[in-house]
């Protein structure tokens, strides 16, 4: 397996990159924009094909890099299925599983540090974002935190794993790398408390400065999605007409859903199911065959969708168009 940890000094941003191995599909977690390009190149350099980034919460020290990548590699987006930001386009739901490539991460619902905070599980080690940090927590005193609900989250769900799981934080200050659940449970100093209320108590007197960045990080993390007016311009019709174009007898109705989504949800009858990070090779395979026909594109949310429509016009699949807004918006 591929695993990198890298680190933005402005913001004190741990971004980790996962792969299963050289010229493998990977999956990104937390990116700051400023260091996209970074990120693109490491890619190029170990021959991985970005197909899924995530993003653990709605940060407030940097502006996320998850929709330049997306907008760059075609990648899939991922949050939590709590959060109000509109960039995702898949959403998680908790003890979900993310799939690629033979690696799989277990999403975790801990809200505390915000109401949206998730965590991510892959086998030895747990992806924490601001939740659980090296010998601290996550500050709850902005964007709907809650002490008790970062409490629960920490002692009733994080140290509930195996002492000997790596614990990689989204930010650290002091230079610490990683950790392990056991370290945390003996030398954090915020979770030596007899109880909820003593912690409560404990978060409630931090006094820390707002993040420097807070005022422009968070509205624009929470605006990075394909906006409908983008969805419209890249042939992006509303259900009434993708209805009476899949009724067409040259339509081909593609469904770029993960299968843990189609579980979840209902799907549109007659559909292929072509996931966002096999279209690529899905019209290049059959681009003759596809040369008469209507495509016809949908996912959760219209994101993927846009994407699959720019990636067939470079096919010259010119007769193709998608849902707006996705299935979450069809009635």
């Amino acid at each position: 397996m591929i695993f990198r940890q890298l680190f933005d000094a402005k913001s004190h941003t741990y971004t980790y990159l996962i792969a299963s191995n050289k010229g493998r599909e990977a999956l990104i977690i937390d990116p700051v924009l400023e260091n996209v390009n970074q990120y693109i190149k490491l890619l190029r350099e170990l021959d991985l094909k970005l197909v899924k980034v995530i993003d653990t919460h709605i940060h407030a020290d940097h502006i996320s890099g998850i929709a330049e990548l997306r907008d760059k590699t075609n990648c899939v987006t991922i949050m939590g299925d709590k959060t109000p930001a509109d960039v995702v386009a898949m959403r998680v739901a908790d003890e979900e599983r993310i799939k690629f490539d033979g690696i799989e991460l277990q999403a975790l619902y801990t809200p505390g540090h915000t109401a949206e905070s998730f965590s991510f599980l892959m086998k030895d080690r747990v992806f924490t974002g601001d939740t659980l940090l090296i010998r601290g927590t996550g500050r709850t005193d902005f964007q709907n935190g809650s002490s008790k609900d970062s409490y629960n989250s920490i002692f009733n769900k994080l140290l509930k794993l195996p002492e000997e799981t790596f614990v990689y934080p989204a930010h650290d200050y002091k230079g610490e790398m990683v950790s392990t659940i056991g370290e945390e449970k003996k030398y954090n100093p915020r979770l030596q408390v007899k109880s909820v209320n003593e912690y409560i108590d404990i978060m409630n007197n931090l006094n820390l400065p707002d993040p420097e960045m807070m005022d422009v990080a968070i509205p624009n993390n929470l605006k990075l999605g394909i906006d409908f007016k983008t969805q419209k311009v890249n042939n992006g019709v509303d259900q009434k007409k993708f209805n009476e174009l899949q009724k067409e007898k040259e339509a081909v109705i593609i469904d770029l859903r993960e299968k843990t989504e189609i579980k979840k949800e209902a799907g549109i009858a007659n559909s292929k199911v072509v996931m966002m990070d096999k279209v690529n090779e899905y019209l290049s395979e059959n681009t003759e065959d596809l040369k008469n026909k209507k495509l016809l594109f949908y996912c959760a949310r219209g994101h993927r969708s846009t994407l699959a429509v720019q990636i067939a016009k470079s096919y010259n699949l010119s007769n193709c168009y998608h849902l707006i807004g996705g299935l979450e918006n069809k009635a």
